[in-house]
């Protein structure tokens, strides 16, 4: 069974002049009043008396007091602690008699417990660091996050890197109808040189079927003109029939020959030819291009498996928190920070970081089954029950400060005193086993 507090007496220690009060064993006992009246003096007793010289209040003794602060705790073991005297000596009285003093104490008693706000101010590290100790995985969440965190900036580096690339890629000028490998001058040429052999051999045809359509217009005209000789020159007349009849032949057969001619045009070479640089120069655009967009690919395909990876290393992280054994369902560190659902401790309501401040105290040392908190104006009535109803379910101890004097109050503290309590005994009354 934890430890709890059953019981408190305290006289002149800061604003109290004389308070006894027994708290709920478990849930919320609230600690009422206006300001300046010593509820948070009731708490500063409490953890003086149990925490030892380190908690021992700058100004201790009540102003005006006759007689030194006196300090009586009954705890639910059975333990009575008692500080009394000028110099406020301890005094641990251990029913089992093995044990005493402020070693007995330090057994059961949570620093942080008496001293709640110096968790609930810790850095964020801190705070993380505290729960990752408390269930046993913080090498190993450690080293998660920095893999996670190597992984994230390698990613990072790739996302720009590739997006430096794509726009590359974007700024540079394609040429559609450019082809795929440079352009040859000389090839170029050989085919414009073979084109014009074979369009010259075309036109000696085509003189040649000239030549010999002018030989038979000669032959014609000699013809016409002789055939008025003809009676005397008909052997002549003979052999020039003979040489018409032979260039007849001959034409029909350089007729048909032509008429299958075909030039091919070199315009399209000769135009390719002086546009060679050009299309080189389009080709190797087109080259750098086509790399640019391969290596934007490149990058986007190794950030995308970049981010599974990531993915992966969280899933893992997330793995390794869900087995732990977590002092509040809900609790998690992110990126090195405290989290309770999802939220960072900056995030979380002032009912929240509370909740999470004492389960995590709690955990510490199991022993301890109770904390201190003051100031708890900043919950409303509603989450006040709530809270309550949390701390009696995990079998908790919560001894708190409100500035109020409602009925949510158990206790009022007014003028150091109990409000309508009777008036404490005379000094002489305060001695060991009054209780």
């Amino acid at each position: 069974m934890s430890v709890k507090i059953a019981a408190l007496e305290a006289e002149n220690v800061k604003r109290i002049k004389a308070v006894a009060l027994t708290p709920s064993p478990t849930g919320l006992t609230i600690v009422g009043g206006n300001n300046n009246q010593g509820k948070t003096s009731v708490l500063d007793a409490l953890a003086w008396a149990l925490g030892g010289e380190k908690f021992r209040p700058t100004a201790a003794v009540r102003d005006g007091a006759l007689a030194p602060p006196h300090l009586k705790v009954i705890l639910s073991n059975g333990v009575v602690v008692e500080r009394k005297g000028k110099n406020s000596s301890l005094t641990v009285t251990d029913p089992t008699g093995q044990r005493s003093g402020q070693q007995l104490l330090n057994a059961f008693v949570e620093p942080l417990a008496l001293d709640l706000p110096r968790f609930m101010q810790a850095s964020d590290k801190d705070k993380a660091d505290t729960l990752l100790n408390i269930i046993g995985v913080g090498d190993a969440l450690t080293g998660l996050d920095r893999e996670i965190k190597a992984l994230y900036d390698r990613r990072t580096v790739i996302g720009q890197i590739g997006a430096q690339k794509r726009h590359a890629a974007e700024e540079l000028t394609e040429y559609p109808d450019a082809p795929s490998e440079p352009v040859s001058a000389i090839e170029l040429i050989q085919q414009q040189q073979e084109i014009l052999l074979h369009n010259a051999d075309n036109q000696r045809q085509r003189d040649r079927l000239t030549e010999i359509t002018h030989a038979k217009h000669r032959a014609m005209d000699e013809l016409t003109r002789l055939e008025e000789q003809l009676k005397n020159l008909q052997e002549r007349r003979s052999q020039l029939m003979e040489e018409y009849n032979a260039a007849c032949v001959q034409e029909e057969a350089a007729t048909k020959t032509v008429a299958q001619l075909q030039d091919e045009s070199t315009a399209e070479l000769e135009q390719s030819i002086r546009n060679v640089e050009e299309i080189n120069r389009q080709v190797s655009a087109n080259l750098a291009k086509s790399k640019a967009q391969d290596e934007a690919e490149r990058y986007a395909q190794e950030y995308t498996a970049l981010t599974e990876q990531i993915k992966a290393k969280r899933t893992a992280r997330m793995d390794l928190l869900n087995g732990a054994d977590l002092p509040l369902t809900g609790l998690g560190v992110e990126d090195g920070s405290l989290t309770y659902n999802g939220k960072h401790w900056q995030d979380m309501s002032g009912s929240d970081q509370l909740r999470v401040a004492t389960a995590i105290v709690r955990r510490l040392n199991p022993d301890c089954g109770f904390v201190l908190l003051d100031k708890l104006e900043q919950m409303d009535l509603a989450t006040l029950a709530e809270f309550g109803s949390w701390l009696q379910a995990e079998g908790l101890q919560a001894i708190a400060t409100r500035v109020s004097t409602g009925g949510e109050c158990q206790i009022i503290i007014e003028d150091g005193r109990v409000k309508d309590a009777e008036e404490p005994p005379a000094p002489k009354a305060w001695t060991k086993g009054a209780f």
